[in-house]
This record gives structure tokens, C-alpha cells and sequence, in this order.
């Protein structure tokens, strides 16, 4: 299902786009990386970038498929995945650097931690890829279409990459070895991704469940009932989390007390949101299919 609302073609042609004054302007959070989607750990989807005044585009590259998913970056390299499973890296002048095939379609954009870039697709398979070569370090199967992005988490010594599937469970696996670590059920789908608050995921799940599992173990902290669907990934400022449903609510959620601090709804439309949250200062963003 495309959760964009948009029907993509096997042969549709999408062009992947760079904007800007100088390659440099267009880098995320830590000046030359984008690691994720959503630019930190957060997800506050707030890049610190300055966008000129009078943008150029400076190069394109056909990617000979559809593109759902955003791009990421990290080194001067950009990794993008495309529906018929193809995952690309480009250099910063938008030259190829090597291509790979996961025989699926890759629906969200990749992670890059390092050296390595995760990837899942809708064979349920996730991916480590050397992020300099494009050689396959690993690969670990869900039992169901992965459609959101990977995250990473560690402390001290101890690492986990988590990715949530439809086959009802968040996979926590070791990013050396891509062996099984821990998987967390929940009672239907998850579609987004996991935010990191004080060591735990945070995420929603079609069960209409907004979880907060401990990252190291997966062990469950709380589960909190908020709507019947939530298909996107909730968004984090400072122990608040944001999160929009299928229903047309967009809800602030106290983390540390477990609880609601308000809801948003616009009665007229009763839309969903299907889009993640981006917040800055004292304001947060969303769309809606209204």
C-alpha cells in the first residue's frame, strides 16, 4: 500500500534533485551528515542548513524507477532507494558510486551510522551495506514488509538497530553481526519508525498504540491507547512526544507522566495524518490530507 496516496508505476521515471549554492549548504546536522530522515534521534525533522537565497540546481540523476523514500547522507555520499529495490549511492556531484539490488521495494529512506547504511525493503529484509563500496555486510529477514526507516541506538559498548515490520514485532539486532537481539510484539502493523527518549523507543503501531519499549532489551516500558491507527512516526521535544493518527487527532503525549496533554482535531475535514511531525522552539509542524 502507498501510504503517500499516490499510485507509482513500475515504469515511472522520478528524478532525484539537489538544490543549492554549494553542495556544503545542503548537509544536515552535523555539517556534512543526514544520517536519518528525520536529521537526529528525535526525529525533530529541523535541519540547521542555510537555504540560499536564489537556489541552483546543480545536478540530477535518474534513478530509472520511482522514489518514494528521501534520501540520506553522510561523507559527501547520498543514498537512495527506489520501488523496484534498487539502492543507490551517489557522490556529491551526483556521480554514481555503486548500486545494489534488494529484489523488493525499498519504502523508506535508509540509516547511516558510521561507516554502514541499513535499509529494509518489502520483503521484510534489512540490509547492511558498506556505506564507501556498496558490499553487503549482512542481511536479517522480518517475517512481514519492513516500511519504515531503521534506528540506532548505544550505550557504552552495547549497540542495537530496531526496525519495525508487519509482522506485528520490533526487531532489535545486533549492527555487527545482524543476528536477532531481542523483538517486541505489538498487536497489528507498524509502519513508522522509532524516536529515542531517555534510552527507549518511541513509536506508533497500527494498533493504535503509541509504545515506549527500552532499546537495549525490548522490554516494554508502557504501551498507551491514543487512536485506532498510527501510521507514521512520532516526533520528540524534550519529554513530549507528537504524534498524528489515521483518525484526524494530533496528539502531544507526556512521556514521563504517561499520559495526554492535548489533542488536535479538525472536525470538518476528519482527514489523517499520514506525515511525520517536525518541531522547532514552541511550535509543531504536521500535514494533513485535508
Amino acid at each position: 500500500m502507498d501510504y503517500t496516496g499516490n499510485h507509482i508505476g513500475k515504469r515511472v521515471l522520478l528524478w532525484l534533485l539537489v538544490i543549492g549554492s554549494g553542495w556544503p549548504g545542503v548537509m544536515g546536522q552535523t555539517g556534512d551528515c543526514w544520517g536519518n530522515f528525520r536529521g537526529d534521534a528525535e526525529f525533530t525533522g529541523v535541519s540547521r542548513a542555510r537555504i540560499p537565497d536564489q537556489p541552483e540546481m546543480l545536478w540530477n540523476f535518474n534513478a530509472g524507477a520511482g522514489i518514494k523514500a528521501a534520501p540520506v547522507t553522510c561523507n559527501g555520499i547520498i543514498v537512495v532507494g527506489t520501488v523496484e529495490g534498487e539502492l543507490y549511492a551517489l557522490n556529491s556531484d551526483g556521480t554514481l558510486r555503486w548500486k545494489i539490488i534488494t529484489e523488493n521495494s525499498i519504502e523508506a529512506p535508509a540509516l547511516i551510522v558510521g561507516r554502514s547504511v541499513y535499509v529494509g525493503n518489502l520483503d521484510g529484509a534489512l540490509y547492511s551495506v558498506d556505506l564507501e563500496t556498496g558490499a553487503i555486510n549482512w542481511t536479517y529477514h522480518t517475517d512481514n514488509q519492513i516500511m519504515g526507516s531503521p534506528s540506532y541506538y548505544s550505550k557504552g559498548d552495547i549497540e542495537v538497530i530496531m526496525v519495525g515490520s508487519y509482522d506485528y514485532f520490533l526487531h532489535g539486532v545486533d549492527p555487527a553481526t545482524g543476528k536477532g537481539i531481542w523483538k517486541y510484539e505489538t498487536n497489528n502493523f507498524i509502519n513508522g519508525s522509532c524516536a529515542l527518549y531517555a534510552g527507549m523507543a518511541v513509536f506508533g503501531g497500527c494498533d493504535g498504540e503509541l509504545h515506549m519499549v527500552e532499546a537495549l532489551s525490548g522490554k516494554s516500558k508502557v504501551s498507551l491507547q491514543i487512536s485506532t491507527y498510527v501510521a507514521s512516526s512520532a516526533t520528540i521535544s524534550g519529554d513530549v512526544a507528537f504524534v498524528g493518527d489515521y483518525d484526524g487527532r494530533f496528539s502531544a503525549v507526556d512521556l514521563l507522566n504517561q499520559r495526554v496533554n492535548w489533542v488536535f482535531e479538525n472536525e470538518e475535514a476528519a482527514q489523517p495524518f499520514i506525515a511525520s511531525p517536525a518541531v522547532s522552539g514552541n511550535y509543531v509542524y504536521i500535514g494533513n490530507r485535508d
